[in-house]
């Protein structure tokens, strides 16, 4: 249809569109800031509380368990705790057996636990400090009254030694029945250090045993021969002597601090002080009626009015309005919707706007339907290559946050080198549409970036019940693009596993000729092997998109496989399981 264009002031679409936009927008900022204003206050509140007494707990719990070597005598701590913050406290052993609780309440054996009670594995995102051992479990350094005395009086001289050198002291109680010094108006010269130095050597017969002991375990892990013998402070250095000296010899050099040593020292301290304190716990704090863990809050009565009001009002307006002007389109416009709808053309009878747009609609039908596969195909492609990167992302982090991984350098790396595949998968998608792929040549770790294949996908594995292995001989190296390898054996590994039932297994092989990925899944029948690597294929159409994919991925294998100037076949027995296996020359 031609003509001249309606006037935009004039126009229907227009007018409606502004009215719209305005109702909405009035609606959803007046109803939002209200909301968000009251309910940000209330969160906030109680979400810093909530945590505030959760820390509490634990605290108050860690501190018993470092001081008795069980928890028979902890019931009448917990019931009063529980009692001043009107919520239900448990304990579990970590098989989920009740060793104490505040009082009944529903079942907690499929809950998350608050917090894992173990005062030589402290959790250092509650605690705040560096050392997973606390400072209050003792054990056999525990001084008796005698030697209580001892420590007094080297406490007595550290503060004539600092009143000396102008600094004001006092003496302070120390875990284990020690004392120390310090300078609560600061300590300008560093002379608290300087006057604790007199007696860094000095222990009484308690801590000399105990400091036996604990010299023979760190001695027997770190396999010392048997003419070396260790000798440690009761600052935890550690020195090494010939077996013939004498402990009153003072050594002239400590040992280094390799990591070795250090985990081997805290390895032995946990041995050692593992009889005085209690075993480790699962600590619930829960809600007494519900047992969740969340925190709940409750709008106060004005705010829950005004916010009714508000929302009321607005509704009421935009009611109104959009039956006064719909009464007007309502007619041509479910004419549009029932032919569009219906997949049938548009009524174009009359010679104004919607007129206008039920000849474009049937002129753009054609496209319409075009652009609509093209986006289902886009779409369907990202999600087939972004799962398996931010599935591996999501894994690790929820194992971080469970506890179930350390949050260290290695968890970094694992993380940094998924969001790097992010990026190239995104940049393979550009480059599939323009027909080809980038690589960049270096001498490369197979070993290595195998290894970080296999560690990335562990979490999907294990969340599949899928075993997931890795045999590599050492030393094997090739010329290979990295990022492209770790790309080419993901993409194999993530499609063994999504087609791996429960209780099956996915091997990762190579050698100097050929990778290869071996599952026991379903395996692929004999007539779709050929087609298992054309772009958006699948053997099954029935499936699922969490399951089947889109077949991108073995096409993107095969483009990288046959870039670095390999190839790549496919052997399957139909229930049997599947191998992929990417020659190299």
């Amino acid at each position: 249809m031609t003509g001249g264009r309606v006037p935009v002031r004039h126009s229907l679409v227009t007018r409606l569109l502004v009215t719209s936009v305005l109702i909405a927008v009035a609606a959803i900022a007046t109803t939002a800031w209200l909301a968000t204003q009251t309910a940000t206050r209330a969160i906030r509140q109680e979400q810093g509380r909530s945590l505030t007494d959760d820390k509490g707990v634990y605290d108050m719990l860690i501190g018993y368990a470092a001081t008795h070597p069980d928890w028979s005598g902890a019931h009448e701590l917990i019931d009063a705790r529980a009692a001043e913050l009107g919520r239900r406290i448990t304990l579990m052993t970590e098989d989920r057996q009740v060793i104490v609780e505040s009082g009944p309440g529903p079942s907690l054996q499929s809950a998350r636990p608050s917090a894992r009670l173990d005062p030589l594995d402290l959790d250092l995102g509650l605690t705040g400090g560096t050392s997973h051992i606390d400072a209050r479990a003792v054990g056999p350094f525990q001084l008796p009254e005698e030697e209580r005395d001892t420590y007094r009086k080297w406490a007595s001289d550290q503060v004539e030694c600092l009143a000396h050198s102008g600094v004001a002291g006092r003496v302070v109680a120390l875990p284990g029945g020690r004392f120390g010094t310090e300078a609560p108006d600061g300590d300008p010269f560093g002379a608290v250090e300087r006057c604790a130095a007199v007696y860094a050597d000095s222990s009484t017969p308690t801590e000399d045993k105990a400091l036996r002991q604990l010299a023979r375990l760190t001695a027997r892990c770190l396999g010392l021969a048997a003419d070396k013998t260790l000798f440690i402070r009761t600052d935890l250095r550690i020195f090494q002597l010939p077996a013939d000296k004498r402990l009153s010899v003072k050594p002239a050099e400590p040992l280094p601090p390799q990591s070795r040593t250090a985990s081997c020292l805290e390895k032995s301290r946990k041995t050692q002080l593992r009889p005085y304190v209690a075993p480790p716990a699962l600590l619930f704090v829960t809600d007494p009626d519900t047992g969740g863990d969340y925190t709940t809050f409750t709008l106060s009565r004005d705010n829950i009015v005004q916010v009714g009001v508000v929302t009321g009002g607005v509704l009421l307006a935009t009611i109104l309005v959009t039956v006064l002007v719909g009464r007007r389109l309502v007619r041509p416009l479910r004419a549009l919707t029932d032919a569009a709808g219906g997949h049938t053309p548009v009524p174009a009878g009359g010679r104004d706007e919607i007129g206008r747009l039920a000849a474009a609609l049937n002129d753009s039908a054609a496209r319409r339907d075009r652009a609509e596969a093209q986006r289902r195909d886009m779409v369907s492609d990202v999600a087939h290559e972004l799962r398996t990167p931010l599935t591996n992302i999501r894994s690790w982090l929820e194992a971080a946050q469970d506890d179930l991984a350390p949050t260290d350098a290695q968890l970094l790396t694992l993380l940094h080198e998924e969001a790097v595949q992010l990026q190239h998968i995104i940049d393979d998608l550009g480059d599939l549409a323009e027909g080809e792929l980038r690589i960049s040549l270096e001498e490369s770790d197979v070993p290595d970036l195998l290894a970080q294949v296999v560690d990335s996908q562990q979490g999907t594995a294990q969340t599949a019940g899928v075993r997931l292995t890795l045999d590599v001989p050492p030393g094997l190296t090739l010329d290979a693009d990295p990022v492209r390898l770790r790309q080419i054996v993901g993409n194999l590994v993530s499609n063994a596993i999504r087609y791996t039932p429960p209780g099956g297994a996915v091997s990762v092989r190579a050698d100097r000729s050929t990778i290869s990925v071996r599952d026991t899944g379903v395996g692929i029948a004999a007539d779709d092997l050929p087609r298992i690597f054309d772009r958006f294929w699948r053997a099954d159409r029935s499936r699922s998109r969490a399951t089947g994919g889109s077949g991108l991925g073995l096409a993107i294998t095969r483009r990288l496989a046959e870039a670095h100037g390999w190839r790549i076949e496919v052997a399957s027995t139909p229930g049997l399981g599947t191998v992929f296996t990417v020659h190299l020359s």
